[in-house]
């Protein structure tokens, strides 16, 4: 059984792994590279400033990577107020039930700006107790930090948290954190066996994850862990995070 559950964004709870692609072959084209599924591939996962250097090197681009990475996230965010990023079918009930049942955080590769800007935008930012990027921590997926430092937050051991991830790395990045892997196989851009293979449960629809993360959700222990927080968050010295609550 789990007390929380930590999920990924892109790809998990919003359609815009595509839009990612297409930002970075953007700004790739426009210093006259071509951007294929292989550099894709090889920058899924890493934080902003991460791929940033990545698309920076690749471009030999004389801009820093700082600047790189503002050019791609404005685009984003532009996106997002065109409508671009929508929730996937079922995500909007996936996250409400699991945070009627337990605690929810999020571990996401994207940067602060973007993760504030689509749970804002969605009116979901409410059900998150946590929320980390890939970019407040040492090391992108696929090494655990966002993945341990969410659970950190919400006061849960990992390997007392259910992580849904639907991309390789990211699926890397939940099991090498102990976490109880659960994938959401992305269509446009499978996972690999291997990162598949430490899933405890995979589907691609939004319902049969939902119902799965329910089973394995302990009420009584959820409930327990809740009650064990609150009382941390009286005691005088505690002071709350800003991410979490």
């Amino acid at each position: 059984m789990a007390d929380a559950v930590v999920f990924d964004m892109d790809g998990v709870l919003v359609e815009s792994e595509h839009l990612w692609e297409e930002l970075w072959t953007a700004y790739a084209a426009g210093h006259g590279r071509s951007w294929g599924p292989e550099q894709t591939r090889d920058v899924q996962g890493m934080s902003a400033p991460e791929w940033a250097a990545y698309l920076t090197r690749f471009c030999g681009a004389g801009d820093p990577a700082e600047t790189t990475e503002r050019t791609v996230v404005d685009g984003m965010v532009q996106a997002l107020a065109d409508g671009r990023i929508e929730l996937l079918p079922g995500a909007r009930e996936m996250i409400t039930a699991t945070a009627e049942r337990g605690p929810v955080a999020l571990a996401s590769s994207a940067p602060r700006r973007v993760i504030d800007a689509v749970l804002v935008h969605h009116g979901v930012d409410h059900h998150f107790k946590a929320t980390v990027s890939s970019a407040e921590v040492p090391r992108g997926k696929p090494s655990p930090d966002v993945y341990l430092a969410a659970a950190n937050a919400l006061g849960v051991a990992p390997e007392r948290c259910l992580a849904v991830e639907d991309s390789s790395n990211g699926l890397r990045a939940a099991a090498a954190a102990g976490m109880t892997v659960v994938a959401i196989p992305n269509p446009q851009y499978p996972p690999a066996e291997d990162a598949l293979a430490a899933a405890a449960f995979r589907s691609p629809d939004h319902g049969a994850v939902r119902d799965f993360l329910l089973s394995r959700l302990d009420a009584r222990d959820a409930r327990e862990a809740r009650e064990a927080r609150e009382a941390r968050d009286a005691r005088p010295e505690h002071r709350p995070d800003a991410r979490g609550e």
